[in-house]
């Protein structure tokens, strides 16, 4: 994909803003190692009043234990169903030193068809997880055919929100001096 043109910066905040984590997770990401993390997607209805779909599904994300140069760039699997799509959400994370070189991979099962409204299956999925005693999972919710971008966006925070222990433990392991 040819990035050359000009970055529509409203149209991907626009985008960006579209989707939604409505239960955040409160952990930080491993310094080292691999992570998952689990997730409820609520997807609108492409018509006004019509069902809404819930897939579970989890995100791994996976850091080389050796950076080499073909591991430089950040790898997206099973996110998106479009090529162009994934191209873009590369090419705008690669920016990004926090995800140069993490490779993640999206993982859902079977979607579930219901009859709520995106806000009543968020507070139903809300009310199970806490009846559960569930803080792992988080739940997510996008307009028709943004579940993608909520997905990456979930993950996305997660290593942002994590970056700043992540290197303080580095720090205190020597890994920085």
């Amino acid at each position: 994909m040819n990035f050359s043109h000009e970055f529509d910066e409203q149209r991907f905040f626009e985008i960006w803003t579209s989707v939604r984590i409505e239960r955040p997770v409160p952990f930080s990401l491993f310094t080292f190692g691999d992570q998952k993390l689990p997730y409820f997607l609520v997807c609108g209805a492409a018509e006004s009043g019509s069902t809404v779909t819930i897939r579970k599904g989890e995100v791994s994300i996976t850091r080389p234990m050796i950076i080499t140069p073909d591991r430089m760039e950040p790898e997206f699997r099973n996110f998106f169903e479009e090529q162009a799509e994934a191209d873009l959400a590369a090419f705008l994370l690669s920016r990004t030193a926090g995800f140069s070189n993490l490779k993640f991979a999206n993982t859902s099962g079977p979607e579930r068809i219901v009859s709520d409204s995106i806000e009543e299956a968020v507070a139903k999925l809300n009310r199970q997880l806490d009846d559960e005693e569930e803080e792992h999972v988080a739940i997510l919710s996008a307009p028709p055919g943004m579940g993608g971008i909520a997905v990456m966006r979930y993950a996305a925070e997660r290593v942002w929100e994590s970056a700043p222990g992540n290197i303080q433990e580095l720090r205190e392991r020597g890994f920085l001096n």
